[in-house]
This record gives structure tokens, sequence and C-alpha cells, in this order.
């Protein structure tokens, strides 16, 4: 039995809902048990947002959580307000574009991802996401990319179904340059 209890949190407009809501069609694909939870200030853009997303092979017997397994932060904020919250011998992934402080903690694992530089140099910022969702992947495979994908053309409008190709090269493109941090 293997659940995994994550949170998403950044600024509104870095797609921090929008990866909550691909892993949990991705699970729901993958036939796992999921329950995704959007928190976000009262303006979007700008404001922070976070997602709980759960995905499990048993039963979910609660969406709200206290503490958790895996943490991916993309902002100091949030990196502030979620490092005390990992369980020990959890993870957290960060981007270091928005992260001031490096993050310290010695019972978890601390990974750093450098999607927005990666989004930067594949002239595509909105990909930004689907990086630090490969780079979640590589670390934690609790979904396919295949169930991804069809997760992202669930949620996707029809129009933007051409950018498919674009995101996917973004997931496995985070799947090679997420790193464990020294600590």
């Amino acid at each position: 039995m293997k659940k995994y209890e994550i949170v998403i949190a950044g600024f509104g407009g870095q797609g921090v809902l929008s990866m909550g809501k691909i892993l949990a069609y991705s699970g729901l694909m993958g036939n796992k048990e999921v329950s995704w939870m959007p928190s976000y200030g009262p303006e979007q853009r700008g404001g922070t947002a976070n997602v709980t997303v759960i995905i499990s092979d048993e039963k979910i017997s609660s969406p709200i959580l206290n503490s958790y397994d895996i943490a991916i932060v993309l902002n100091q904020p949030s990196l502030d307000k979620f490092i005390g919250k990992v369980k020990p011998g959890g993870m957290l992934i960060y981007d270091g574009y928005g992260i001031h402080t490096e993050p310290k903690r010695d019972d978890i694992k601390l990974y750093k991802i450098d999607a927005m530089d990666a989004s930067l140099q594949m002239n595509n910022t909105q990909v930004f996401n689907m990086i630090v969702l490969g780079g979640l992947l590589k670390l934690a495979p609790m979904v396919d990319i295949e169930h991804v994908l069809l997760g992202l053309k669930k949620s996707l409008p029809e129009r933007h179904h051409k950018l498919i190709p674009l995101n996917e090269a973004a997931i496995l493109k985070g799947m090679e340059i997420i790193r464990e941090k020294e600590q």
C-alpha cells in the first residue's frame, strides 16, 4: 500500500493549482484513490496558492492534512510556511528562483530543481509547472507519464492540445535536472 500526501505551494500564476489537478487526474486514470484540495488567497495571480493532493492505493479518510510526505515550494513564503510540515523522512522540492534563504532540515531529503531557468531555455515559462512535476515524478513515480498526458488532455482546453508535446518535453526535462541538495 502506497500513499503520497503532497502539498504544492507558490504564487498564483505559477501553475500550482493546475499541477495539482493534473496530478490528481493522473492518479484517477491509474485507478488510484485521489483527493485534490486547493487553497488560495483573495487574488490568484501574485497571491500565494497551495493545493493538497493525496494519491493512494486505498480509501482516503480525510483530505485535510497537517503534515506531508512531500512539499513542493516555489517561493519563499511557501517555503517558510511548509518546511516544518514535512514529515521526518519526507522530501521537499524547491525551485531556486523564488527562494532567498536555502532550506535547512537534516531529517528530510531536500531537492532543488531549476525549473524557471529550464523553462526560459525552452522559451516558454508556461511549462514551468510541468518541469517541476517531472522532477517530482522522477523522485516519486506515483503516476505514469501516459496518465499525466491524458490528464493534460482532460484539463487543457482543446485549443491548447497542440501544447501537449511541449508539456511532455518539459516533464522529461524536469526528470533530468532535479538534484538532491548537499546538506
